[in-house]
């Protein structure tokens, strides 16, 4: 795919630099530091505000991955982890939107304890590019014959919502995940995404190793989207409106 920039440090291929343009966005600062050092093979920890682009930074990289593959893979590309299944199918429907707006021949599914058991069989003989699962759905994928087969080709692993899985027993389950996955794919590079926490040297450390204090990437606090708050108005009278508000201050009263 053709280069839209020359320099190593902001080049997107034209596809993603002219979807970018077309939604009216540029690449954010994080986004771009995330991307950099996914090229050169480390690890990182993303820590940035809702609204950020933390989600789309931590994709982005492998998305650009797969629109750049000159053969048919085998095996799993992306493993992203959520500690809610609830997240992962949410994720799942809005990635599918770039990839399908930018045509790219990427596929992705998710793996949760509500997926039919026809389509668990399937994803064991014919893997999709990005699967998206749980920590629970790990510890018994890595278990299974097939988890070489699965992840020897595993180039990248996402954990979103990291600081909520660190301190947990669940934590712990993945971390041993996480130990398993290097002997199967020892290229694989691992992607924190969390919310603002105290310790963010901390949190990299419990990524395995795989990310150390110098691969923390913060995103500015100016980059969350600005709050849209809204009051609904009418103009037909509420006729149980005045009623609720006095029996409320009536209580308030009472309780003084």
């Amino acid at each position: 795919m053709k280069l839209v920039d020359s320099s190593p440090e902001t080049a997107l291929p034209q596809a993603f630099s002219a979807w970018f343009a077309g939604r009216g966005w540029r690449l954010r600062a994080h986004q771009q530091a995330l991307l950099d050092k996914t090229r050169a093979g480390r690890s990182a920890l993303l820590i940035a505000p809702t609204g950020a682009g933390k989600t789309l930074a931590g994709f982005l990289p492998s998305l650009i991955d797969l629109a750049e593959a000159h053969r048919p893979r085998t095996g799993v590309h992306t493993l992203y982890i959520s500690p809610l299944k609830a997240l992962a199918v949410d994720i799942a429907r809005n990635l599918e939107a770039p990839v399908a707006e930018m045509a790219l021949p990427v596929r992705i599914e998710t793996r949760t304890g509500d997926t039919p058991a026809s389509r668990r069989q399937r994803q064991r003989r014919d893997p999709p590019d990005i699967l998206l699962t749980t920590p629970e759905q790990i510890a018994l994928l890595i278990a299974s014959a097939d988890a070489p087969y699965l992840f020897g080709g595993l180039k990248r692993i996402i954990i979103d919502e990291a600081h909520a899985l660190a301190p947990i027993k669940r934590g712990d389950l993945l971390a041993l995940g996480l130990e398993r996955f290097k002997r199967i794919a020892p290229g694989v590079t691992v992607t924190g995404l969390s919310a603002t926490v105290r310790d963010p040297d901390d949190l990299a450390r419990w990524l395995g190793g795989a990310a150390t204090p110098a691969d923390v990437v913060t995103a500015d606090r100016r980059s969350a989207a600005a709050p849209d708050i809204r009051i609904l108005d009418t103009q037909e009278r509420l006729p149980w409106a005045g009623h609720t508000a006095r029996h409320a201050l009536g209580a308030i009263y009472e309780a003084l």
